[in-house]
């Protein structure tokens, strides 16, 4: 076993205990810091997966960003009092069986896709040598020779910011 899959199967392990954990946990405020674990392990797979750039936006979106925000609202609420902030739900055994019969879809689907199968070990969809993820991601945003995603990429950002006003004009006190 070499260093990379010993490193994949640290961060899925703790990942996984870090998802459990985030479900399981009575206090709100400890789930929220176990899924600042989830997503900075997900960071280390992209990056160990060669998209270093994803796990960059990974940790600064998700990581900092987010759940930062998931904390801050969960301190604005007012649940000082309250030492069972994540109540226990009673359907639980149907979400079991839910997310098994989700997990076995994607096993089937990554297993029967021809796509899937007809790129493992013939290296396709790999960049070419010279060009890093960042640099290809700019030439889709950017290129005026392929299709650009501009527009897409500006609207994200307007809806983006539409969303930020809404926090203000919603959070700000009359």
């Amino acid at each position: 076993m070499d260093l990379t899959s010993l490193l994949f199967w640290l961060f899925a392990i703790f990942m996984v205990v870090a998802a459990l954990l985030v479900v399981g946990l009575r206090n709100i405020v400890h789930s929220a810091l176990a899924l600042i674990i989830v997503f900075a392990m997900a960071a280390g797979i992209y990056v160990l997966l060669n998209a270093e750039f994803i796990g960059i936006v990974q940790v600064l979106i998700y990581v900092g960003a987010v759940t930062i925000l998931i904390l801050f609202a969960l301190m604005l609420t007012r649940i000082g009092g309250h030492p069972r902030t994540n109540p226990t739900n009673r359907q639980w055994p149907i979400a079991l069986v839910i997310c098994a019969l989700v997990g076995a879809t994607i096993v089937f689907a990554e297993l029967t896709s021809p796509r899937a199968i007809a790129n493992v070990g013939t290296g396709a969809g790999q960049l070419p040598t010279g060009v890093s993820n960042v640099v290809r991601i700019g030439q889709l945003l950017y290129s005026p020779t392929s299709y650009s995603y501009v527009l897409p990429f500006e609207i994200a950002s307007l809806v983006l910011l539409v969303a930020i006003v809404g926090a203000i004009v919603i959070g700000r006190e009359d």
